[in-house]
Order: structure tokens, then sequence, then C-alpha cells
């Protein structure tokens, strides 16, 4: 019997020291040093690091670039195209792919969307968290069938790796990575070392047999993934599950990607039998309204290389109490503090004695500067109590000395106001250059400073 180690890791950032500190010298937190049994077994058969006698794998030898060959990487298009979009065109074969989410958010019902729309690959879908009769219950309310779609209710990843030989699958997804727990360690599931070990196992068998994983992770209490930072590092791509689980629409996003860009993002509908896709997120977040309100506007910005419509919310009032309110939702308020002192300062107008609240609507979070003259216009049309009308949009940057300042990719967002029948859209006169106006029906208005767009709105 080997001697039992143990070390204390630290659950906030996966640093190791073999005695207690009461605060981690690595990320400066407190309290956050667990001590884990770190005592090594005997290597099983079906573990993937060795074959099935047991022996370990042959290890691999160094090669010059000359000597490796390159072939086209084919990637696995699945009937979900918003996944599509944010993977950068698939599954890609070999990948090794993190989703995390608050609880509740949708994460396992996407994944098993995934896994039951794909009937020509044979799927491991591999449950920690929930029985096979729940699993059944939810594929039913989703009303798919999948025959090639096999459920395994394990959570030792030797015995994971047992059935993965026999059914030899196309795909593997994990639900969920903190539920695992490999026999190599002896710490219980969820710790640092077992989380890092397991991610290991799987990234080794992902990269050898050329299978994709796709694996679930917890989130913390403050939006991050739990485990280790080094689990982000490990993993060929990492997906956020964003979004109000009290709310119907999911924003699927990419922080990381080794195979695609890490600007696009995918919206869905949350309803009684799954997700929907949202192919024109423009019309579900522009309310429809039968007048024009004050205070409201359109602005035209891009979120990664997706042009969205969106409408801003402004309403201003006098201050009911000492101190002025300045309060935003979906945008920062800091920025909102600058653009008001501009308006202040530039604009002549006079919001020091106002309460200012400032709103995205459908509860996104919006950091792309092409909206700010929506804002401003937004801001004082709510002052003036006079309505921007409906048919007019904006794309524009405001600047500190009020001018109108252009953005990058004019043309797309011309173009989603056009086909979204858009009148008019306010843009920077620095955008024009080089660019042909005659090819667009929508009327397209210039400005070089904030004065010459409040005049052409409110006279």
């Amino acid at each position: 019997m080997a001697k039992i180690k143990t070390a204390y890791f630290c659950q906030s950032c996966g640093f190791s020291s073999p005695k207690y500190l009461g605060r981690c010298t690595s990320c400066g937190e407190w309290n956050t040093m667990v001590e884990e049994v770190l005592a090594k077994e005997e290597p099983e058969k079906g573990n993937w690091k060795f074959t099935s006698s047991g022996t370990p794998r042959t290890a691999n030898k160094p090669k010059t670039l000359t000597e490796i060959t390159t072939q086209e990487r084919y990637r696995i298009v699945t009937e979900d195209d918003e996944l599509n979009r944010v993977l950068g065109g698939g599954i890609v074969p070999g990948s090794l792919v993190l989703i995390g989410g608050e609880p509740g958010i949708g994460k396992s019902t996407l994944m098993l969307q995934i896994a039951l729309s794909l009937k020509d690959y044979t799927i491991l879908y591999v449950s920690g968290e929930e029985s096979e009769q729940q699993i059944k219950m939810r594929a039913e309310r989703m009303q798919y069938v999948n025959d090639k779609c096999y459920i395994l209710n394990e959570t030792s990843t030797d015995n994971i790796f047992r059935q993965i030989e026999l059914t030899e699958p196309d795909i593997v997804i994990i639900d969920s990575i903190q539920t695992l727990n490999s026999p190599l360690i002896e710490s219980g599931a969820g710790s640092v070392s077992q989380v890092k070990e397991c991610t290991a196992e799987l990234m080794k068998f992902s990269k050898e047999s050329d299978t994709p994983v796709i694996m679930i992770g917890h989130i913390t209490k403050d939006g991050g993934l739990a485990g280790p930072k080094v689990l982000e590092h490990m993993v060929d791509t990492v997906l956020q599950f964003e979004g109000d689980r009290h709310m119907t629409y999911r924003i699927l996003r990419t922080t990381k990607n080794r195979f695609g860009s890490t600007s696009e993002l995918g919206i869905y509908e949350m309803q009684g039998t799954g997700l929907r896709q949202v192919s024109n997120p423009s019309e579900i977040l522009i309310s429809q309204r039968e007048e024009d309100l004050s205070g409201i506007t359109i602005a035209a910005m891009l979120e990664g290389n997706r042009p969205l419509l969106i409408e801003i919310q402004s309403l201003v009032s006098v201050a009911t109490y000492g101190t002025p309110q300045r309060t935003s939702n979906g945008f920062d308020s800091r920025r909102t503090q600058m653009l008001l002192a501009v308006l202040e300062k530039r604009g002549g107008f006079r919001l020091g004695t106002q309460d200012v609240f400032l709103n995205i609507a459908g509860g996104l979070k919006v950091e792309d500067p092409a909206i700010d003259l929506a804002i401003c216009v937004s801001i004082v049309s709510s002052y003036e109590d006079i309505s921007v009308p409906s048919s007019c949009c904006f794309a524009a940057e405001v600047g500190l000395g009020g001018e109108v300042r252009a953005v990058n990719r004019i043309e797309n967002r011309i173009s989603e106001a056009e086909k979204l029948g858009f009148k008019k859209i306010f843009v920077s006169k620095y955008n024009l250059k080089g660019l042909d106006t005659k090819q667009y029906k929508i009327d397209i208005f210039a400005a070089s400073k904030l004065e010459e767009v409040f005049s052409e709105l409110f006279g």
C-alpha cells in the first residue's frame, strides 16, 4: 500500500501547497485552501491512458514540420445553425468543448437537443446529474427520436471509457465535468484535482481517437466557470450560455475558440418543447408599438460579426430628491455619465437636475460604441418630450467634443436596417468615404456634429 500523500489546493485558482495557507499566495483569496488526497492507485483496465491489457499506450515520437502531414478538416454540421455559427461552422473532430452557464439556463436541454437531432451520428450522452428516466422525460417533451443516441448514467471515468470502447461513438457529451471522478485520484468529485484529471483523460481520448467531446461545466456565484482556471486553458472551445432564466431568450457566446472566431453569438428562445433558434433577432429586440413615444430610438449594432437592431429606451424626469439618479440597464453606466456630460457641455441641455434612466430592450448587454448616437438622441427625445420617427435608426459613436465619429462595418449595419424596412439611418459623414450610397434604398443622413442630428430630428 502506497503512503497516502495529501496537498492543499486553492478552490479559486487551483494553486497547490504542501501545507495549509490562510490566504492563497497565487490569487490572494482567503480561506480557499482545501486538503485533497494525492495517493495514486494502480492503473485499471478501461482507462484511456492504458490499453485493454493494462499497459501504457505507446508514447509519441517527435517529428519535424516537414514530416507532419496535414489534411483538410471537415466539421460535423448540426441542424442547429446558431451552434454552427458560434463554433465557426460546426463541431471539429477531436475538439474538446466546454459550455457553462447558470443553473436552469438550459445547458442540458441544448446538449440533449443537439444529441437527438444528429441522426447520422452515434452519440453517447453521459449524465452524472440526472437519471435515465429524467432524460427520457425531457426527450419526450422535445418530441425527438434518435436510436443512435445512447444515454449513460455514470460518473466514473473508468466505466465511461469502457462503454466508449463498446459503443464507439462519433460524439461524446459529458453532463457535467464536475460530477466525474477518476479512480487515479482519491479526492471527491468536483475538487480541483479531480476536474483536472478527468479533463486531461477526456482530452487525451479526444485527441487520440479524433472524437469530439462536449463538456457541460458549472459556474461560480461570480459567473466564472467553476474549477481551476487551467480547465479553460486545456479545452479548445469555451462557450457561455447566458440569459435570465425568468425570460425566454438565451444567448450563446464564445469566449475561446481555437477553430474559429470568438466574436460570434447565437440566440435561442426557450419554449415548452425545447430551445428554438432565433434566425432574425432584430425583430424580437424591437418592440411593436402602435404610436411613437418619446425617449425610444433604434440603434444598429454589431454583436461579433452579426448586425442587430436594438431598441434604446430613456426616461428623463425632474429629480425628486437632492441627488439626480443615473441608472442604466445593459450599458456601461460610466459611459452613460460621459454621454450626459457631452450633452450638457456641448448641447446645452440642463440634465444636472434630471433623473436619467436608460434601458436596452430585450435584456441585452451592449458594449458596441456605435449605439452612442442612439442613446444621445433617446435622452434628448425624452428630455424635450418629442418622439423620434420609428422609421429612423442610428449607427455612430459620439466623442467628447460632441463630434459624430465613424464606426466599423457600416455597410452591414445599413443593409440590416434596410432589410428590416427602416427609411432613414443617421451615420457619421466620415463613414461615407468609399461607400457607394446609391446601392441602398434607405436614406442615409451623414452628420459630423450632434447639433446637425438634433436639428434634423427636432428642428
